[in-house]
Formats: C-alpha cells, sequence, structure tokens
C-alpha cells in the first residue's frame, strides 16, 4: 500500500522465532515456527507506536485489514523506553550468573573441570530443565561474543616461535588424528547410507577434543610436561586450528554453495588471500600502530584498541563471505605478533572469562531433555563408540609417533571426548541445515556426557595402562645401542628425563668423571641426544623391564627428574625393590608429593617450588649482610624438616640464633671494595667520617698483601682498597649506600 504522510507505515522485518522470544508485555508471545513482523507505526509528528505481530511462516506482506484482525498491543513511546530498558533480561542474567557460582563451586568440590559446570548450568537453569531462563536470545548474542574471545585467545597463543618446540606431535600427531578420525566417521556413516556431505561434517564434529578440559585436568594432576602432556598439548592445538577451514567448508557441504571443485578452491583462495594480507598487516603494520597507542600511556585506549582489532577483523571476515571465528582467530595472530601481546591476553582474560561461560552455559540451555530422554538409547550407543572410536585413533596415532603403549593408551584416553569447538561447528551447521533438530540434540547430549566421563577416564588411565601392560605383557626393550651401553656400566648413576634437569645433571656428571645412563620417553629426544654421543635408552623408567636393561642393580644411584607424578612413584617403588642399597633422589614440582615419595622410598625429594623459595630467601637475607654460614644452617635446617617449615607443618622450636629476627637485630662484618675512579679514592677516613654519617665502623683495610687493622683518622683510602666494616644490619645498609653513592641515607 501507498505511504503517504499521517498514515500508517510498515517496516516488515521477518526474524526467525526461535531466535527472537520476547516478554509478554513486549508484544506477543511467540512459537519456534512463527515469524516476528516488527512494524513501525508513525502517525502524524506528535506520536509513534511499535506494534509486533506474529504471523505464519512464510508470509511476506499483510494488508491493512489483515492488520486489524491480528490481535496486537501497541505501546506509546513513552513505554518503549522502559522496553528497551529490558529488566527481564537483567533479572535473567543474575539468575544464570548465581546459578553458574552455585554450580561451579559444587564442580570444583567434586573435581568436574569448570566447562564440565557452565554445561550443567545451562542445562538446569535452560528451557529443557527448571526453566528459570526462558529469553536465550541476549544469552545467545552474549555466546556468540564468548566464541569470538574464544578464537580471539587462541590466536594470541599461536606463535611459530611456541609451536617449533612441539612441532613433531603438531603437523604429525594432531594432522593424523584429525585426518584419521575424520577418514573413519564417514567410512562408517557411509556404511550405514548416510549422505557424503553430512558424513564430512560429522567426522569434523567428532575429530575435535576439548582443549579447556583437558590442559585444565592435566595441569592440575601436574603432567602439562610429561609426555602425554606435550602430546595432548599439540594435538589440540592442531584441533583449535583446523576449526578454521572447517567452518570456511560447512556452507560448501550444507549445498549454501556449490560444491564444485572451483567453488571450494575459490573458498580457500578467499580465505589464503585474507590470512596472507592478515599475517602481512601482523608483520609490518601492526607492531607500529601498537607502538603508537602504547605511547600514549593511556591503559583504557590500549584496552578498547585491542577489542576493536578483535571485534573489527570478526566484522570483516563476515562481510567477505568467510567466519566471525575466523576474524577472531587472525585478530590474535595479528597482535600475538607484537611484543605487547601478554598485556594484552591480561587485559581481555577477564572479558573471555565471562564470555565463554556464557557460551557454555548457552549450549547447556539448548538440551532439550524430552528429545534426549526419547532418544537415550541411540545416545548411548553414541557415547561409547565415540569414545572407543577416539580413542583407539589417538592410541595408534600415539603409537606411529614412537611412543611406548602406556603413553599411547594414557594419551587416548585423555582426548577421547568431544571438544568445545564441536559445539561452536555444530552451531553454525544447524544454521546451515546439516543438523536437524533431532539430530542436534542427540549429538549435544552425547558430546556433553564425553566432557563428564573426561575427569574419570583421566584419573583411570595410568592404573589402566598398567593393568593392560601387565595383561598383554607389554616388553619395551631398551634399543640394541642401549643395552650395549648400559651393560658395560657399573656403580653409575641413572638419570631419567633427559629435559633441562637431566641434561645438567649429565653435562656434570660427564665433567666430572662420574659414569652415568639416561632413559627417556621422547624419541626425537632419544635420537637427538644418541646422535650427540649420550649414553642414553627410549624406555619407561617405571617398568622394570627398562630398569633391569638400565642396569639398576649394578647402580650406584638414580635421579628421577621427569614430570610425570603417577610415573615418578611407580619409578620409585620398582627400583628400590630391585636395588635397596642404590640412593634415590628425586624432583618433584609440588610439595604435596613429597610425603609421599619418602614413603616410597626415595633417599631424597627436591621439590621445585620450595627450592625456588629458598633460593629466594637466601639472596634476600644477603642482601641483608646476614652471614653466610647462618644463611647455611637456615637452608640446612629447612631441608631437614622435609620443608616443614614452609609447609606450615614444623611444630619445633628453633634455637634463638637461627631465627631471622634475631639475626637482623645483631651486627655483621662485611668487605667493601675502593674501585677505580669512585668517589672515597684519595679521601682520608675522617673526611668521610663513615660512623657518624652510618653508625658502621672501619676495623681493618687490606690493601693488595698488606692489612691495616685499626686504621687512625687520617689513613688515606686508594683504590684497591678493602675496607672491612662492622654495623648492625641497618646501619650496614645505610653504610653500603653511603660508600657507592657519597649521600647519606
Amino acid at each position: 500500500m501507498p505511504f503517504v504522510k499521517g498514515q500508517p507505515f510498515f517496516e516488515i522485518r521477518p526474524v526467525l522465532g526461535a531466535y527472537v522470544r520476547r516478554q509478554e508485555r513486549n508484544g506477543l508471545l511467540l512459537k519456534s515456527d512463527r515469524l516476528l513482523k516488527t512494524a513501525r507505526l508513525g502517525i502524524g509528528r506528535s506520536q509513534s507506536v511499535h506494534v509486533k505481530i506474529v504471523v505464519a511462516a512464510g508470509r511476506a506482506t499483510m494488508s491493512t485489514a489483515a492488520l486489524t484482525r491480528l490481535s496486537v498491543r501497541a505501546i506509546s513511546s513513552s513505554e518503549r523506553v522502559s522496553g528497551f530498558m529490558d529488566f527481564a533480561v537483567l533479572q535473567q542474567l543474575v539468575i544464570l550468573l548465581a546459578a553458574a557460582v552455585l554450580i561451579i563451586t559444587i564442580s570444583h568440590k567434586i573435581k568436574l573441570p569448570a566447562v564440565v559446570g557452565f554445561l550443567l548450568t545451562g542445562i538446569l537453569i535452560g528451557p529443557g530443565g527448571l526453566a528459570l531462563v526462558k529469553d536465550t536470545d541476549t544469552i545467545a548474542v552474549l555466546a556468540e561474543i564468548g566464541v569470538v574471545m574464544l578464537l580471539f585467545m587462541i590466536g594470541l597463543e599461536f606463535t611459530l616461535d611456541g609451536l617449533k618446540r612441539i612441532q613433531r606431535n603438531f603437523w604429525l600427531g594432531g594432522g593424523l588424528q584429525v585426518l584419521l578420525t575424520i577418514s573413519a566417521v564417514v567410512l562408517i556413516l557411509v556404511l550405514l547410507k548416510e549422505p557424503l556431505k553430512e558424513a564430512v561434517f560429522f567426522g569434523f564434529l567428532v575429530s575435535l577434543s576439548s582443549t579447556a578440559v583437558v590442559l585444565n585436568i592435566l595441569a592440575g594432576r601436574g603432567e602439562t610436561d610429561a609426555p602425554q602432556g606435550q602430546l595432548s598439548l599439540g594435538i589440540l592445538i592442531f584441533q583449535d586450528m583446523a576449526i578454521v577451514p572447517m567452518i570456511a567448508l560447512v556452507p560448501i557441504l550444507s549445498g549454501i554453495q556449490a560444491a564444485s571443485p572451483a567453488a571450494i578452491l575459490t573458498r580457500f583462495l578467499m580465505g589464503g588471500a585474507v590470512i596472507a594480507a592478515v599475517f602481512t598487516v601482523a608483520r609490518f603494520l601492526m607492531p607500529h600502530l601498537l607502538h603508537l597507542i602504547v605511547g600514549t600511556r593511556i591503559r583504557e585506549v590500549f584496552l578498547i584498541t585491542s577489542l576493536v582489532v578483535c571485534l573489527g577483523m570478526a566484522w570483516l571476515t563476515s562481510s567477505l563471505g568467510l567466519s566471525l571465528a575466523l576474524g577472531a582467530f587472525l585478530a590474535g595472530v595479528i597482535i600475538s605478533e607484537s611484543r605487547y601481546s601478554h598485556q594484552v591476553v591480561s587485559d581481555i582474560l577477564p572479558f573471555k572469562d565471562v564470555f565463554n561461560s556464557l557460551f557454555f552455559i548457552s549450549i547447556g540451555m539448548l538440551l532439550n531433555t524430552a528429545t534426549v530422554w526419547r532418544f537415550k538409547l541411540i545416545i548411548a550407543a553414541i557415547l561409547i563408540s565415540v569414545l572407543i572410536l577416539k580413542a583407539a585413533i589417538v592410541i595408534l596415532t600415539v603409537r606411529l609417533l614412537g611412543y611406548s603403549p602406556r603413553i599411547a593408551l594414557v594419551t587416548g584416553l585423555a582426548l577421547a571426548q568431544i571438544g568445545e569447538f564441536s559445539f561452536v561447528l555444530a552451531g553454525v551447521g544447524r544454521a546451515s541445515g546439516l543438523l536437524p533438530d533431532d539430530i542436534f540434540q542427540i549429538f549435544l547430549a552425547s558430546s556433553i556426557l564425553t566432557l563428564l566421563a573426561t575427569p574419570f577416564l583421566i584419573q583411570v588411565s595410568p592404573a589402566l595402562a598398567a593393568r593392560t601392560e601387565r595383561t598383554f605383557k607389554w616388553k619395551v626393550r631398551a634399543s640394541k645401542t642401549g643395552r650395549e651401553a648400559a651393560g658395560k656400566l657399573q656403580d653409575h648413576v641413572i638419570v631419567a628425563g633427559y629435559g633441562l634437569n637431566g641434561r645438567n645433571l649429565a653435562h656434570v656428571l660427564k665433567e666430572a668423571g662420574i659414569p652415568y645412563l639416561i632413559l627417556e620417553l621422547n624419541p626425537e629426544t632419544v635420537k637427538q641426544a644418541a646422535e650427540e654421543g649420550e649414553p642414553i635408552i627410549f624406555g619407561d623408567v617405571s617398568s622394570r623391564t627398562i630398569l633391569k636393561e638400565a642396569g639398576i642393580d649394578r647402580a650406584r644411584g638414580m635421579v628421577i627428574a621427569i614430570s610425570d607424578p603417577a610415573i615418578t612413584r611407580r619409578a620409585v617403588r620398582a627400583a628400590k625393590d630391585m636395588n635397596r642399597s642404590a640412593f634415590l633422589i628425586v624432583r618433584t614440582r609440588y610439595a604435596t608429593e613429597i610425603d609421599g615419595l619418602f614413603g616410597l622410598g626415595a633417599d631424597d625429594v627436591i621439590p621445585e617450588e620450595f627450592e625456588t623459595s629458598i633460593e629466594i630467601f637466601t639472596r634476600v637475607l644477603d642482601k641483608f649482610y646476614i652471614p653466610k654460614n647462618i644463611i647455611d644452617a637456615q637452608v640446612k635446617v629447612l631441608r631437614g624438616e622435609c620443608y616443614g617449615l614452609l609447609r606450615g607443618s614444623c611444630d619445633a622450636i628453633r634455637p634463638s640464633l637461627e631465627r631471622i629476627a634475631d639475626l637482623l637485630a645483631a651486627g655483621t662484618t662485611e668487605t667493601f671494595y675502593i674501585q677505580k675512579g669512585t668517589w672515597l679514592a684519595g679521601k682520608e677516613l675522617k673526611t668521610i667520617d663513615l660512623r657518624k654519617n652510618t653508625g658502621a665502623t672501619v676495623i681493618a683495610v687490606v690493601r693488595g698483601d698488606q692489612s691495616f687493622a685499626s686504621p687512625g683518622a687520617d689513613f688515606l683510602i686508594e683504590e684497591g682498597d678493602t675496607l672491612v666494616l662492622v654495623a648492625n644490619h641497618r646501619d650496614m645498609n645505610k653504610a653500603f649506600h653511603f660508600l657507592t653513592t657519597g649521600e647519606v641515607d
């Protein structure tokens, strides 16, 4: 109908009802199979009202008569202001976050990862649970921002330098795992008469594991630097990178875009061009821009610029027909190449955590418990199939990389779940028509259950690997060269682990002429060390077979410097059983391991965190001129008490002479060297008047081979002299400051 001044006019904007539910006071409650049409009705210049009309899906126009037949509710402009200030959204956000606090606290108590807690929160308060949150529109928008932030942080952590350390696990491990998983899923589904495009998409979904859950659990267990931790890290980062081309291929798999080779090539060329442009900007333009921003010394400007880069790149790639996720990832890569990336991570991290929590909660809210119950047997079958398939493929991948069966099994169980990026990919696939609602609900339920099973699988994996090793009688033998080297050794030291500590120890033992043998589980490290002429064996230090071939019965002792607490405990027990007289020195990362390792038979346990503490306080006391013999006594007492004082478990009353407080109040003696060109050279002691200015006294001066005790006031100080000072600690501090600068403190 024609629009003239003073008559109604309409702006019709169809939006899918499932995404735009509103409160009844703002219009009509919508059903999921309806479309929302918003009409802005202008009547003259004095009044403006908004009406919201629910019409059957697919109708694009409506007559004035049809409008009058619909029951609609109009609100005046003054009411519209309160409509925009939709306090119901705020109320539901409060409910959501409050429930999240409660459930995450409970999850932490029962050792469940935070991601699982967020998913359970969404299930509980969402439409499929208690229905405490009904209007999911705003939550969905915030969750989209959470996805952008998640990919942005992944991009920030993606550096070529960082990949060098795990490049074999990344390229070979990650590439093999993803390709084998996709191939296996496609083969199974094609045999079950599923269309090829859908089969490929399901392969994408199953191939991804949960970076957030796995790395969090491994970090809590102290296994990040263990072989299974490094393998998991490399494979997971590759999966995180693989999400980008997977999302780019969804429109082609869904049929939205042509699936011809030319279309696929065009898609990848466009993505490649964008990535190439981004890396050019990252390398040449962004460092200069960030330098200018940092030069303003305004923290808010730096933070907002980072957000603009993140959201702006997401918007740009989306405008080019690519995904928001790709843009966010590339934005992170741009900033990661600058020297300010660590500050960006620090500033963005609180935003990322909040939005990510909303993302996982929104995923849980999508779960329809009625549908899950209807397909419970199918979901159970998919759950078991996914866990077995993924674990088997990861085990095969790790074995192909040359690791032992035990490491392969532990890593396979750790990566058997479906990850958070599969939820992102599933959302894209659902919007593109690749995932019908029922299939989406089945996938969602199965994926959440795999995440719930992950903590249990990782917990039982070491014991399961040990039992499997005994059942199948895995005999991981050392190489022929390693056995020959071990056979010639007597009264040697076995060094378990060839990381930084192991390398340093091997170097010192070689310099001292003490025979040694190295045990290591990383095949690349073994190969490199063998080429350098080191006596090294590829093998698991907890294996009695390997210990026997390493000559534990003839060894003087063994030093265990690995980052796997479970294997460390097994190794201590096995070594003590096989040679009671050998000394065992164990390095551990955490103080909680100390008592258990001593109980298993370790002679010395060196916890990294407490040795670091000792080194710190030693240097601090040295700055206060505490005599070295007193500092050494403190260190000896601490170690003799098994670090009890630092752990808060020392009840013994310490002798007064060993108390730091008493020492600080007592006097001490120190020396001060007169360097060339110092202001003191050529001056008499009475001119300096050290006692008056600082309280310290010069009791002697050493000049070459001569010493001058109790020098007089007329004693002339020369370059190269050493002054012997006596004072309490506070005055000694003043004296050193005065002698160095000539200024009275």
